[in-house]
């Protein structure tokens, strides 16, 4: 599905990440792990597309084609979705327009015709409750007013309606408390099948013991320096990034 050969890229001049090799399968959900600043970030505002960030060498291949060139629009179409790490508000847009916006665009990419009033309504009613999102926040503006739990609950809500084939979840689990990282994990789950694939880019262990990774990397200072089962998370959380550091030099 995804295919990542030799990355370097980085913002405002100065490079962030220095060779980046990751390929993941249908099906597969890779965890990358790092300290601060290590470029986990960056890799995920590249894949969608992010303008502030520039790729001076190498290559990502998506379901075979050049991810590179396309907008953050058809990379979005084409079954790319990321649930941000700080979901922004968007005062006077409502839920409501704008998942049904949103969902039409991917639609029409795909040479399908809109989706009626009546058939959006009776979709988002059931998307919503993957994630237990209450009725009352589809009347308000995207995210305004929305605790953090429910703004992340709202990313999976539209991972749900929008049905990508590759996710990226940028630190989704930063800031929840226990219910609601169980509740956001658990939707995120449910939505898995053998055709789709995620990256989960994490710092803990705690979201990966719901979302059980294939693989998990570790990354540091622009580079993916290991890559091993689900117990590398666990060695992480026992022992932190030092004896990785040791282990490299």
């Amino acid at each position: 599905m995804l295919e990542i050969k030799n990355l370097h890229a980085g913002i405002n001049g100065k490079e962030i990440l220095k060779g980046i090799d990751l390929t993941i399968n249908d099906g597969e959900v890779h965890a990358l792990m790092g300290q601060n600043g290590a470029g986990k970030s960056t890799l995920s505002n590249i894949l969608v597309g992010n303008p502030a960030y520039e790729v001076t060498q190498g290559s990502i291949t998506f379901n075979g084609k050049d991810l590179l060139a396309m907008s953050p629009e058809d990379r979005a179409c084409e079954g790319v979705f990321m649930s941000f790490q700080t979901p922004i508000e968007i005062p006077g847009v409502s839920m409501v327009n704008f998942m049904r916006a949103a969902l039409n665009a991917k639609r029409r990419y795909q040479g399908l015709e809109p989706i009626s009033a009546s058939e959006f309504l009776k979709l988002a009613r059931e998307k919503r409750k993957i994630v237990e999102l209450d009725n009352r926040l589809a009347s308000r503006s995207v995210n305004e007013g929305f605790s953090g739990g429910e703004k992340k609950r709202n990313e999976i809500y539209q991972m749900a309606m929008l049905e990508p084939t590759f996710a990226i979840l940028d630190e989704t689990d930063s800031g929840l408390d226990v219910d609601a990282l169980r509740i956001v994990a658990e939707g995120f789950n449910k939505l898995r099948t053998p055709q789709t694939s995620a990256l989960v880019i994490t710092h803990y262990q705690r979201l990966l013991d719901y979302l059980k990774p294939d693989t998990i990397h570790v990354l540091m200072n622009g580079r993916i320096v290991k890559t091993d089962g689900p117990t590398l998370a666990q060695e992480i959380e026992n022992k932190g990034f030092d004896w990785i550091k040791a282990e490299i030099q």
